[in-house]
């Protein structure tokens, strides 16, 4: 979190504590903002690591699947109707929720979390998700950090991570505590070259698979299948075909904003901005409530 904003209220909170007083830092990941606090708030510490993150890559089986941005939202559709329970990233709040309308107008059990949404509608949503009662979790980076949900074994990045860290963290919702699974990330043309800087950062060679909606490919790796297409509650009007219509005729992709052409199009500063400002809306929620 002191990626997204949070630093000032932590180095805050810390100058207020007696600094004779016993110290313990718990966190994920201890670089470039944490290693700050470590050096300026702790005395000789001594590090205890338990999990490690080379660790926990090593259980997963990490796809990138190449595929056409027009099929994009058809290939994350049949992924979504699985057997069995997946979480789905995407960029940005109102992405999730189109999405999610999308899903359900598919026949798909899916809901979406992020910073928008109430903390009693999150822990609805998350208690419905681990009970069964959702198949499909649709989140942004904000609102998926510390998720813990037992024998989840597939990952879908629909939007792909900004930087490796942030693949590691979405990739650490599966192949916890021992348990393998899948990490799996849709890359559209223009994302491609992104996305190998980004696994040779995190120092992953993903299987690299070509793949279309309704292939046997796709349905191998993430057991996609073709959804139902009765409409469940809370979806969007369909055509005929099954698409989207009437007055959400504008949704026509995931994650994406107005005059954004690619993810490799924004800096790692522009990145953290938007992070802390979402970060700072997710703090109003909490004290609203």
């Amino acid at each position: 979190m002191c990626d997204m904003g949070f630093m000032p209220k932590v180095t805050e909170i810390l100058d207020q504590v007696h600094h004779d007083g016993q110290r313990m830092l718990f966190s994920a990941t201890l670089d470039r903002n944490v290693d700050q606090l470590v050096r300026r708030y702790l005395k000789d510490p001594v590090s205890h690591s338990v999990d490690p993150q080379s660790a926990s890559v090593g259980t997963m089986d990490h796809h990138v699947l190449h595929i056409h941005a027009a099929d994009k939202v058809s290939a994350a559709t049949e992924i979504a109707a699985r057997v069995g329970r997946v979480i789905m990233f995407l960029d940005t709040k109102h992405g999730v929720d189109q999405f999610v309308k999308h899903l359900r107008a598919m026949g798909v059990r899916a809901e979406g979390l992020h910073s928008g949404k109430s903390q009693p509608q999150r822990t609805k949503t998350l208690g419905q998700f681990k009970d069964g009662l959702l198949t499909v979790l649709v989140a942004t980076n904000v609102a998926a950090r510390g998720i813990h949900i037992d024998d989840l074994d597939l990952v879908v990045n629909v939007d792909p991570p900004a930087d490796s860290k942030d693949y590691l963290h979405r990739g650490g919702r599966t192949a916890r505590a021992g348990e393998s699974g899948k990490v799996v990330t849709l890359v559209t043309p223009g994302q491609r070259r992104d996305m190998v800087r980004l696994m040779a950062d995190a120092k992953i060679r993903p299987t690299i698979t070509q793949v279309r909606s309704g292939e046997t490919a796709l349905s191998r790796i993430t057991g996609a299948r073709k959804p139902s297409g009765v409409p469940l509650s809370g979806a969007l009007p369909t055509d005929a075909k099954g698409r989207p219509s009437g007055t959400e005729l504008g949704f026509r992709g995931l994650g994406t904003r107005p005059g954004r052409t690619g993810r490799g199009k924004e800096s790692r500063k522009t990145i953290e901005a938007r992070q802390a400002a979402e970060a700072r809306r997710a703090a109003r929620v909490r004290k609203g409530l």
